[in-house]
């Protein structure tokens, strides 16, 4: 994606249930940000995981070998379909909003739209009985009444 006419790198770690875990944007796409990428999201779910699936990026390898060296790397053709597909609906939602501007809001659109989609998909306890077509609205007329 663009940002402020400038190319960034959207990395997503998603779980297999298909809930987008943690989101980095960043300006290169080195071993370095993909260290800092797999660090952020083995502390947002404090579990290692058991297999990982990536793009064919020939980064990932060393840097996955040197946190996760028991985890098995799938790089295979439709290894990382569940997170092509997310990338799809945020560039759909993205299209219409011109572009971004500055990365920090670009990151917090992104967060932004993976907490509605995890919303939509059930993966929190908010509106988990409504049905799906209201489920964020439900989500969010119960979050309004806890604050």
């Amino acid at each position: 994606m663009k940002v402020a006419g400038q190319w960034r790198y959207v990395d997503r770690a998603i779980d297999h249930f298909g809930r987008v875990i943690d989101i980095v944007v960043s300006s290169r796409r080195d071993a370095g940000a993909a260290r800092r990428f797999v660090q952020r999201a083995i502390g947002t779910t404090k579990v290692a995981p058991a297999e990982v699936a990536t793009d064919q990026a020939r980064l990932y390898p060393a840097v996955l070998d040197e946190l996760l060296p028991a985890a098995w790397q799938r790089s295979d053709r439709y290894a990382n379909n569940r997170v092509e597909c997310d990338h799809g609906r945020l560039k759909a939602r993205l299209r219409p909003m011109r572009g971004l501007k500055q990365d920090h809001s670009a990151r917090a659109v992104i967060v932004g739209h993976a907490f509605i989609q995890n919303i939509r998909r059930g993966h929190y306890e908010l509106a988990g009985d409504a049905p799906v077509k209201q489920r964020v609205a439900v989500a969010f007329d119960e979050l309004a009444a806890a604050i």
